[in-house]
């Protein structure tokens, strides 16, 4: 749900921040310890080299490593979590390399043999269609403009 979570983020220009705290962290034994993070929070890392990006605490899958940089606590509201699921589910039935959805032709020909894809935008009907065409609006409200605070 973490990457996923990262991506829609980064779409929405939005990360929910409910604190940044800044400092030396050290991640070890693949988790991080900080107190100002409670169990089951989404927090976002930035200025990590190996684990930038949004993770769950206790996050218990990350490269061990220290840095020094912020991590973001969030406060993701429980539709914007709704939605994510929702677009994993649909990425694994739309979205994989055996999806016709990631062909980036809407037809071809080549040795007798040709298709087009339907036009119709319905993300079954095998159009070029992503997770943000499918899901853009209803993740439209919480989109901020870009260059504003997070």
């Amino acid at each position: 749900m973490e990457l996923i979570l990262t991506e829609i983020c980064d779409y929405l220009n939005n990360y929910f921040v409910d604190e940044k705290i800044k400092g030396t962290f050290i991640i070890s034994g693949g988790t991080i310890t900080e107190d100002d993070l409670k169990n089951g929070q989404y927090f976002r890392i930035v200025g990590s080299i190996f684990n930038d990006g949004v993770h769950k605490y206790p996050a218990s899958a990350m490269t061990d490593e220290t840095f020094k940089g912020e991590i973001w606590a969030m406060a993701v509201p429980a539709t914007v979590i709704a939605i994510a699921s929702d677009i994993k589910e649909w990425q694994t039935a739309y979205g994989g390399a055996t999806s016709s959805a990631m062909s980036p032709f809407n037809s071809e020909s080549f040795a007798g043999y040709s298709y087009s894809k339907s036009g119709s935008g319905n993300a079954n009907s095998g159009s070029n269609v992503s997770w943000q065409d499918v899901f853009g609006g209803r993740l439209n409200k919480y989109r901020k403009m870009r260059g504003a605070r997070n």
